[in-house]
């Protein structure tokens, strides 16, 4: 095969597809979901509005919205076998768990192996709802407790919490969780969600593609920021130690992490949101020294933004959760809880007008040879 064939590694500049899902200006760091301002969807949606917007195309009108709510709500009692299997895996990390739980979720559900339109849509609806509990479910059971029972007065971010805690939300703490979840929730082709489409390629089931995703997730490339800045924190320990620590990393040619991202040339536009929710939260809980800490990280790398490294939305992330106790493992977890709906909408994109997706890898191996009998070798 010839040689002149300009080989585009990881597919970077790569349009493979259409999507009308939401758009990324990495120059300009904007970012929108079906056309509205991720800064408008941050400060006014419900994480529920925002995944109707996603999975359907339009905000939803009140009774729209009630009637989402309640299919969600319907669909937070998992069945009595996923539990199970839950305790079976228990001692496995929490992705792994998820991701069994998910796929076993495929032989149980009635309509699990609907490869259509609408049935992408009823089971990616169910399978948003049924992420959050699988997780705080896991998480009781390797703890010894029993799995707390979904709250149905209770909203989604809230009722993740709950059932997580054992304990309602402040209000402060579930408009932040909710704001986590929004902000997540869909972000173009990225690793996860481009393999969801190839899973949805080949005809599987969207529970075949969310499988998928979890495991492409579960890579600490992907999906292991907000744990990674949390260790960076607690290294760190104090504020005054953090420009000696980003001159160190900086001197050995070593990231920090937090800083920069594969799209945003600018600050992340989703990081803003999630800084203002750090310093209230760490004020609420009477621990403002994480929030310290990474803010003063971020006037130590300031000399570095013109060169890219501005902040991005996993920076903020993982201090949220450790203000609410919340094991490191499960960061990556509750990133799939927020992203669940940009799957969906990636999966529905993809079988709408479906092809296999077969990229081509060009040859660099031996010139022909010829066999040479097993004797003679």
């Amino acid at each position: 095969m010839t040689q002149n064939v300009k080989i585009n590694r990881g597919l970077k500049g790569v349009y493979f597809e259409r999507s009308g899902a939401s758009d990324i200006d990495g120059a300009a760091g904007k970012l929108s979901y079906r056309g509205y301002d991720i800064n408008d969807l941050a400060a006014q949606a419900s994480f529920e509005e925002v995944a109707y917007l996603l999975i359907h195309g339009e905000l939803p009108n009140a009774a729209e919205l009630a009637a989402f709510d309640a299919d969600l709500k319907a669909a937070r009692v998992l069945p009595d076998d996923v539990f199970d299997i839950i305790r079976t895996v228990k001692d496995g990390h929490p992705m792994d768990v998820l991701r069994t739980a998910v796929s076993a979720l495929a032989a149980l559900e009635p309509d699990s192996q609907d490869a259509d339109e609408a049935a992408f849509v009823r089971n990616g609806v169910r399978l948003t709802a049924q992420v959050p509990g699988i997780i705080a479910a896991h998480d009781n059971l390797r703890n010894g407790r029993d799995p707390v029972a979904p709250d149905m007065t209770l909203g989604h971010a809230a009722n993740w919490l709950w059932m997580l805690k054992g304990e309602r939300p402040s209000k402060d703490a579930e408009r932040l969780a909710d704001l986590d979840f929004i902000l997540h929730a869909e972000h173009g082709s990225n690793a996860s969600s481009f393999a969801a489409r190839v899973t949805v390629g080949t005809e599987a089931n969207i529970h075949g593609a969310i499988v998928t995703a979890l495991s492409t997730l579960a890579g600490p490339a992907h999906g292991g920021a907000a744990e990674d800045v949390m260790k960076m924190v607690q290294e760190i320990g104090a504020p005054e130690n953090a420009a000696a620590y980003v001159k160190a990393k900086r001197a050995n040619r070593e990231a920090v992490t937090g800083f920069g991202h594969r799209v945003y040339r600018t600050e992340d536009p989703r990081a803003r949101h999630m800084r203002d929710g750090v310093e209230r939260l760490g004020r609420e809980m009477g621990q403002p020294e994480w929030y310290e800490i990474l803010q003063a990280v971020v006037a130590a790398m300031q000399p570095y933004a013109r060169h890219g490294l501005n902040v991005n939305v996993d920076f903020y992330s993982g201090v949220i959760y450790q203000l609410h106790g919340i094991p490191m493992d499960l960061y990556v977890p509750i990133f799939a809880i927020g992203r669940m709906p940009g799957w969906v909408i990636q999966c529905l994109e993809q079988v709408r007008q479906n092809i296999l997706i077969r990229p081509l890898t060009l040859y660099n191996g031996p010139e022909p040879r010829t066999w040479v009998p097993i004797a003679d070798r």
